[in-house]
């Protein structure tokens, strides 16, 4: 019988550490760039010492986008006749349109509205909005402030900066014995979401630093981007080496709440990595709801692309778009905790070791071997006996060195994790050999 139940993430109790983390991260006023950015994946450097974090003139020309200014939010707040401040960044940094140009104006209700933005259908959520590529202002607000303000004159003021200047992102390298990588990208841009998106780049740090303590037959890669224009950076600095080395990639978002797992394939849905997430989820997450690629929302847009096309896809919780406090305020420590994050790490580990342990094997004696003279059939027959030796005969007939460990399994109806270990006795009883190791 198929066991449903994940193992425990490891090292224990690293959900608490996780959901700590993301509370530090929190009050960061992160963006594309500036200040919040740095001091982001400062605090990641901090937990991960060989992070390298590397920066880009804004201007620059980047595959078929250019680097945006730099936007460095000092304050932004709207104020009333009376003087106060009804709306303010520093009562909640989603409170400010993403990349507003400064702005220091007093203008009516009417006029103001123009530039405000809120959720009618969630009159208690402020919702996340930017505008990147395109200079204006303003503010976000939950539908019950908006309809609070009354009629009167209002000063706006952004006491901001959006100017040329870099945009860093970084990345983390953990070498195997084989230059051979799995990647992992997350992105550092969303201000004070928890599951889009600290719950991101926690579980990768978490991740990273589990690998760290490992032996590993691949190379890991850890990239932290600010999304979009994050990925396309990091693809026009790295696409040779990256299409050459890259066997499995995953994108780390949305994956911190305790509801369903969600799955998003790569561009064809065939590549290894699709197939080692569909065994995962399969064999721990069987009521996962699987999507496709048609409904993409996340870097997989750059990683697959079709002059690019990498095998990379996404093993959420509640995936992207999808979940009422998606880019909201109510995307917070209500939605995602300790446990959230657990399991999806928990979820990741397993995927690292199903990889580790996807060999190709050739068998080494024609027709079926003697067991018995080897111990490695059993003196007793029972149903539980005999289910292994079936299985075991079966690793045998479909190791022909075309097929990894991760289709057989999947022929023999077995999970990967007992076959590994099926196989493993076998190679170490000569049986069986590795192909191109």
């Amino acid at each position: 019988m198929t066991d449903r139940t994940p193992p425990a993430a490891e090292p224990q109790g690293i959900g608490d550490a996780m959901i700590g983390w993301a509370r530090d991260l929190y009050p960061i006023r992160r963006s594309l760039s500036g200040p919040g950015v740095r001091e982001t994946l400062g605090y990641l450097e901090g937990l991960l010492p060989d992070l390298q974090v590397h920066e880009i003139a804004t201007g620059s020309a980047v595959l078929d986008w250019e680097v945006p200014d730099e936007w460095t939010l000092r304050d932004a707040y709207v104020e009333d006749e009376a003087g106060n401040r009804v709306i303010d960044i520093n009562e909640h940094g989603l409170h400010i349109l993403g990349y507003s140009e400064p702005v220091d104006t007093t203008l009516d209700l009417e006029a103001l509205q123009k530039h405000l933005y809120s959720l009618p259908d969630q009159p208690d959520a402020i919702p996340y909005v930017t505008s990147y590529y395109k200079r204006r202002w303003g503010f976000c607000l939950s539908q019950r402030q908006r309809d609070a303000l009354k009629p009167g004159r209002y000063r706006v003021r952004i006491d901001a900066d959006l100017k040329p200047g870099v945009l860093n992102y970084a990345d983390l390298v953990l070498p195997g014995e084989s230059e051979r990588e799995i990647m992992f990208s997350t992105y550092v841009c969303h201000p004070m979401m928890v599951n889009n998106e600290l719950s991101g780049p926690v579980v990768a740090t978490a991740l990273a630093r589990w690998l760290a303590t490992r032996d590993r037959r691949f190379t890991y890669r850890f990239v932290f981007v600010p999304e979009t224009i994050g990925a396309v950076i990091y693809l026009s600095r790295h696409m040779t080496h990256l299409k050459a080395c890259t066997q499995a990639g995953f994108i780390l978002t949305c994956i911190g709440d305790e509801r369903g797992f969600s799955f998003m394939p790569s561009r064809l849905g065939t590549s290894l990595t699709d197939r080692v997430a569909r065994h995962v989820l399969d064999r721990y997450a069987p009521d996962h709801a699987a999507y496709s690629f048609l409904e993409r929302g996340s870097d997989e847009r750059q990683y697959c692309s079709p002059l690019v096309d990498l095998p990379f896809v996404s093993i959420m919780r509640s995936k992207y778009a999808t979940y009422p406090e998606y880019h909201t305020s109510l995307d917070d420590f209500s939605l995602v905790t300790a446990a959230g994050l657990e399991g999806g790490l928990s979820m990741m580990q397993a995927v690292v070791r199903a990889l580790e342990a996807n060999h190709i094997y050739r068998a080494t004696v024609p027709g079926e071997p003697q067991l018995g003279k080897r111990g490695l059939y059993p003196d007793l027959s029972t149903k539980q006996s005999g289910l292994s030796v079936r299985t075991m005969m079966n690793i045998l007939a479909y190791a022909d060195g075309q097929h990894d460990l991760l289709q057989i399994a999947d022929i023999v109806g077995a999970d990967i994790f007992t076959c590994a270990e099926i196989a493993q006795t076998l190679f170490d009883n000569r049986l069986l050999s590795r192909v191109g190791e």
